[in-house]
């Protein structure tokens, strides 16, 4: 029993940040159902049983295209609190399947549209992935060195950070005003929008002054004191000891508390021969001398791990965060609830693995279900 323990979610499957957010409800406790492609799949991002994504989730094959299955569909929204979509502006009305259509099913449904570019603007109909979308909102520019070309983390910063979490926010929000008042609506989570809120904290530094819009040279990016760095190993460590309590601390452990240069941390004429300094002292040692001189320390430090080593890190597996079960890498349910823990996460469902039971408990007859089933193939 998770937090969101009673709540209904029907998904309908697709790619990136709408199956994710799926997760992130499923992880919290939530009957997410998923409704996927009748047959055998083999699209690009078809995972299978490595689809982390779907953990926890039942599965419902159906073919859209026939009207009797977007008829079951819609027998599954009227005991739902929310709908996941994640297609193209107007797929999911030219099947049938619109907030409008569901809405009059469901008056208290939460429908979450999940895409790119938005519901409506110019380029809605516009194909785009991750990287297209932060670097239209803006918050791919702060991503990289200055003078090289902008590189964020697959996917983190727009699909999941700008486009799953606000979906799940936004459901979220929506089921609570639902529960109040009675009355549904639809969530347009657009990862342009989600990403360029996301840059808010930047904006008031950029603001201040703190943050010249360039790369590389403001006080969360470019200070010596802010940086990674490699090893003699080939490995690579982190520092950003942003306070001068911190940076002091830094410095003093690294035997330059009494370096004149040091002293003045947020003069940014020095971030450059001082970066160069750390540079050739932290390459001269391998990563675990630095992890042994600094970890633990109010010096704002963490070794760079994959996220095998990070799963063997004492912290993180002290709080469990890694786990591979039936040899998955995956990371916990997360954040952490007192009353309401999530447990161990779910399996990830065959594909169609509960299609009779999900309809059976929807009301459908059981000669319905077999035909239905079988149209499926």
């Amino acid at each position: 029993m998770g937090a969101l323990d009673g709540v209904r979610i029907v998904e309908i499957a697709g790619i990136g940040p709408g199956p994710f957010c799926g997760m992130l409800l499923a992880d919290m406790g939530a009957e997410v159902i998923l409704i996927e492609r009748a047959g055998k799949g083999g699209d690009l991002l078809d995972l299978g049983q490595h689809a982390i994504v779907n953990r926890g989730k039942r599965s419902l094959a159906l073919d859209l295209k026939d009207p009797a299955a977007i008829e079951a569909v819609l027998r599954l929204i009227e005991g739902a609190d929310g709908l996941i979509e994640g297609m193209r502006p107007g797929v999911m009305e030219r099947l049938g399947l619109g907030p409008e259509v569901c809405l009059t099913r469901n008056p208290r449904l939460v429908y979450g549209r999940m895409t790119g570019w938005g519901q409506k603007g110019p380029l809605a109909q516009t194909a785009g992935h991750d990287l297209n979308y932060i670097a239209l909102s803006g918050a791919l520019w702060f991503s990289g060195e200055a003078g090289a070309p902008p590189l964020a983390p697959p996917t983190l910063v727009g699909d999941l950070g700008g486009g799953a979490l606000y979906l799940a926010m936004g459901m979220l929000a929506g089921i609570i005003n639902a529960s109040n008042n009675g009355v549904g609506q639809v969530v347009d989570a657009a990862i342009v929008d989600g990403s360029a809120n996301l840059m808010n904290l930047l904006l008031s530094a950029h603001s201040a002054g703190q943050q010249p819009l360039a790369r590389g040279q403001g006080l969360l990016d470019g200070a010596h004191w802010a940086q990674t760095y490699a090893c003699a190993d080939g490995h690579f460590i982190s520092v950003q000891a942003l306070e001068p309590q911190f940076n002091a601390l830094l410095f003093a452990k690294l035997g330059l508390g009494d370096d004149q240069d040091f002293k003045n941390p947020y003069d940014p004429r020095l971030w450059g021969s001082l970066r160069e300094r750390l540079a050739a002292l932290f390459i001269s040692q391998p990563r675990q001398h630095w992890v042994d001189l600094l970890e633990g320390s109010d010096a704002c430090f963490a070794p760079v791990l994959t996220p095998l080593e990070a799963m063997s890190h004492p912290h993180m597996a002290a709080r469990g965060v890694y786990s591979k079960p039936n040899g998955v890498l995956q990371a916990a349910p997360a954040p952490r609830f007192s009353a309401t823990p999530a447990g161990e996460p779910g399996a990830v469902p065959k594909r169609g693995e509960h299609g009779a039971d999900i309809l059976r408990a929807a009301g459908l007859s059981e000669a319905a279900i077999q035909g239905l089933l079988q149209a499926q193939g």
